[in-house]
């Protein structure tokens, strides 16, 4: 009987290599996706850290660790450009510790041959430079991929990635990774500079806040009782501080005269007053405020408006030469026995007055230069006096410069035309008043801004 033919000795045997490139492509793809999930991991951890560190030193100290386990190499160097010009190493990380002093030493070498000009942009070659003096420093074994940290496309800082390893290779998932973790710590650097100046915002508005508070204060809170008038008053600043002043202003007369027993009708004299210092915002409510304590000490003395005005401007001239900042002011004085308002104009706009008998409107002037503008100044006294139901209006020329959405002025014409037709409708001061801001308001839009600061007052004779 025959033997079937016997089969070859190695046709079972080629199962076994058949099986292995299967396995050792299984256990490729289990690793890459076991160091996916690690750089996930990581980067996962880099980007909760960025939204919870408030503290920016503290979330720097990961980036270079980060940088490290996210490419698999020894060591990441990160370098800060500082404003001095210095380009200085901020953070290292380097897996042997044996080696870590060394490293630092030789980072920190190349770093400090680095230098460009203070407050100046960095250069884009910045890289480059640092790339052939760490060669230098390093040795030629130290492999190093750099990337540039941007911040509003500016270089302000470069992260590095160190390998001593003969076969390591920087791959472009390596590259990418690291501008990764370089594009993160850009984010957590503009984070902390806006957060810098969110406070310095918040801290100035509320020091701007006081200032208004304070400056509201020295404004008159309410208009004042005086025999023989009814007064109305608003100020409308364009920012939280103001230039505009206006002021009523009890004489020395009252303290003199009342010191005595004496029932003279000049007690009950008040200065009204408005003025206005160009520009606006914090230096011009500074100087206003100056102004307001000045002027007060100056009409204790008894003068005349002009020459309330003339010492006035005597005095402000030394503080404001030189400032390019100068001051138009009108000042007056009523005496409510003999209905006489007395005044005196350094080139205010000249308050409206409205003549009940006539029903027209003429204006209150005189010759004077803006205070603060010559040493010299010389000022003129005016007066008139006012029958039951004249109005004068005072203003600052945040009224007459009120623009419309198409760039016209709303101007001294209007004003006068809306001011004339107010008197004719209305009887009280307040009401006048508001209607003048109704006006000037319909003018510019009423869902826009004024421009600069906006100052009414309203005196009626009763």
């Amino acid at each position: 009987m025959s033997q079937l033919p016997s089969q070859p000795a190695d046709s079972n045997s080629s199962a076994p290599t058949d099986v292995t490139p299967v396995v050792a492509l299984k256990e490729l793809v289990a690793r890459l996706h076991r160091e996916q999930n690690k750089i996930q991991d990581l980067l996962s951890s880099l980007g909760f850290a960025l939204r919870s560190f408030n503290n920016l030193n503290q979330f720097l100290e990961l980036i270079p660790l980060m940088a490290t386990r996210v490419t698999d190499a020894d060591g990441s160097a990160l370098f800060l450009y500082k404003p001095n010009g210095q380009v200085r190493l901020e953070q290292l990380h380097w897996q042997d510790s044996r080696q870590r002093k060394n490293i630092r030493k030789a980072l920190e070498a190349a770093s400090s041959q680095i230098s460009l000009p203070t407050n100046a942009t960095p250069l884009a070659t910045t890289t480059g430079m640092l790339d052939a003096h760490m060669h230098r420093c390093l040795g030629p074994d130290m492999q190093a991929f750099g990337t540039a940290i941007l911040v509003k496309h500016m270089e302000r800082g470069w992260l590095y990635v160190l390998s001593r390893d003969p076969e390591y290779t920087w791959t472009e998932t390596r590259q990418k990774l690291v501008r990764l973790v370089a594009d993160q710590t850009a984010v957590a650097i503009e984070n902390d500079e806006l957060g810098v100046e969110l406070r310095k915002k918040e801290r100035l508005d509320q020091e701007l806040e006081i200032g208004a508070e304070i400056q509201r204060r020295l404004l008159p809170r309410q208009c004042p009782n005086i025999p023989g008038v009814a007064l109305a008053a608003r100020c409308k600043p364009a920012n939280h501080v103001g230039g505009d002043y206006y002021d009523f202003i009890p004489t020395n007369h009252n303290l003199t005269i009342k010191g005595k027993g004496s029932d003279n009708a000049d007690a009950n004299r008040w200065a009204m007053v408005i003025g206005d210092v160009m520009g606006k915002g914090v230096p011009a409510g500074l100087i206003m405020t100056m102004m307001r304590g000045m002027l007060r000490g100056e009409v204790l003395h008894l003068n005349s408006p002009a020459q309330i005005l003339q010492n006035l401007n005597r005095v402000m001239y030394a503080d404001l030469d030189n400032s390019s900042r100068f001051i138009t002011l009108f000042y007056s004085e009523y005496d409510p026995h003999k209905r006489l308002l007395s005044y005196s104009n350094a080139a205010h706009n000249p308050p409206l007055w409205w003549h009940a008998a006539t029903k027209t409107v003429s204006r209150l002037d005189t010759n004077g230069m803006l205070i603060g503008l010559e040493a010299n100044s010389q000022y003129e006294n005016g007066q008139i006096y006012l029958e039951p139901g004249d109005t004068i209006i005072y203003y600052t020329d945040g009224l007459t410069d009120a623009a419309s959405p198409s760039g016209e002025r709303f101007d001294e014409e209007n004003l006068i035309v809306a001011f004339n037709n107010a008197c004719r409708y209305y009887k009280e001061p307040q009401e006048i008043l508001d209607c003048l801001f109704n006006e000037i308001k319909q003018f510019i839009g009423t869902d826009r801004q004024n421009n600069d600061d906006m100052t009414l007052v309203v005196l009626q004779a009763q």
